[in-house]
């Protein structure tokens, strides 16, 4: 009996340390040595944290929204990537990385911003600044005020370089934030794509420049990234990637080293698309069949004005897509909106979008539409 007990204790034992060791391989999907991590999905939803949330200076990753910033004055017409900006004596004297602009030399906009993004300028991020807002006050003021809009609760800017300065952090969250808003910017993945190019002066000096982001080269469709590294702030990275339909963003603050830095990444990223996917359920190209009454045709064709994407676990994602059409009468102007495609899961609404016309639609001419009832 004695023996028989003692089996039973060390089957159980086995079976309990079994179990122990799953639930942690599965709890923790990543090694992680950097102070912060974390891994974001498009829809926000956070697939993997590690003291996500925790104020902690972020170095050259301050540059992130240094960029938003500038995106968002080019998008309302305020500035143009052909602008010619005038380099400031205190620009110029900006130290860490930077491609050497002379004071008072004129250089295209954006040229600036192709250097932040490539190489992490600190010298063009105050020229900017200055072009943008007439100070780099001001222009930090700017960048805190879209800190709050996009409800970053951990985050303050001190400058726009990432420089070490007092009441200046963020957090891996608020990081992925940015990162997600950033690439919103088509040209944005125009520059973040170059390896290595030459930055040509207009007194015809050539400083070369080289991707900080180790992993555009390195890492399988990686097209985007931040990194950034003071002494204080330790290595930083946060880096996009895609795979299909599937965009994922992950960030680490605070890797012992640079090579850590670009293997944690790495990692997440990796976990993240061995375990999720996006599915796309309605692009912005699918034509949706919209009758129509008292027109040349009896039917027009529109499209979704934003995709419809679903989020989750390989293999469980299961949605469906419901339309709500309006009863359309012409004339039908391009580009009105004739309905709505509505996205589902479970019967509960996870994402909507609004349908429209991919054309003009002439109305009938009366007595031909008077011949058409009669027929």
């Amino acid at each position: 009996m004695k023996k028989l007990f003692s089996i039973l204790l060390i089957t159980l034992s086995i079976v309990i340390a079994m179990l122990s060791t799953t639930c942690m391989a599965s709890n923790t999907a990543v090694t992680i040595s950097s102070k912060e991590a974390v891994l974001m999905s498009e829809t926000g939803e956070i697939l993997f944290e590690h003291n996500a949330t925790e104020k902690r200076p972020i170095a050259s990753m301050t540059k992130i929204m240094t960029l938003i910033c500038t995106y968002d004055a080019l998008n309302s017409g305020k500035i143009s990537l052909d602008d010619d900006v005038v380099v400031s004596q205190r620009a110029a004297s900006m130290g860490g990385s930077q491609v050497f602009l002379d004071a008072n030399s004129t250089h295209k906009l954006g040229n600036l911003v192709k250097s932040i993004v490539v190489c992490s300028a600190n010298d063009s991020c105050v020229a900017l600044a200055e072009h943008i807002c007439g100070s780099v006050e001001s222009f930090v003021d700017l960048m805190n005020n879209r800190a709050n809009d996009l409800g970053l609760r951990a985050t303050h800017f001190a400058n726009c370089t990432g420089l070490p300065q007092v009441d200046q952090y963020s957090c891996a969250i608020d990081v992925a934030k940015m990162m997600w808003k950033l690439v919103e910017n088509p040209h944005y993945f125009e520059c973040a794509s170059i390896w290595m190019e030459d930055y040509k002066h207009p007194d015809g000096r050539v400083i070369g420049m080289t991707n900080t982001n180790k992993l555009v080269k390195h890492y399988n469709g990686c097209d985007g990234g931040k990194t950034g590294f003071t002494s204080e702030a330790m290595h930083c990275l946060s880096a996009t990637a895609k795979k299909g339909d599937t965009r994922l963003v992950a960030v680490v603050i605070g890797a012992p080293d640079s090579k850590t830095r670009f293997n944690e990444v790495s990692n997440l990223l990796n976990y993240g698309f061995a375990n999720y996917e996006s599915k796309v359920y309605l692009d912005t190209s699918t034509p949706v069949k919209v009758e129509v009454t008292g027109a040349k045709v009896d039917a027009f064709e529109a499209v979704a004005a934003s995709k419809l994407v679903a989020f989750g676990k390989k293999g469980k994602v299961d949605c469906s897509v419901e339309y709500q059409i309006d009863k359309i009468y012409a004339p039908v102007k391009k580009g009105q909106v004739v309905g709505k495609a509505i996205l589902l899961k479970d019967g509960q609404t996870i994402g909507e979008t609004d349908l429209v016309s991919l054309a003009d639609v002439q109305r009938l001419p009366y007595l031909d539409y008077v011949k058409k009832i009669i027929v």
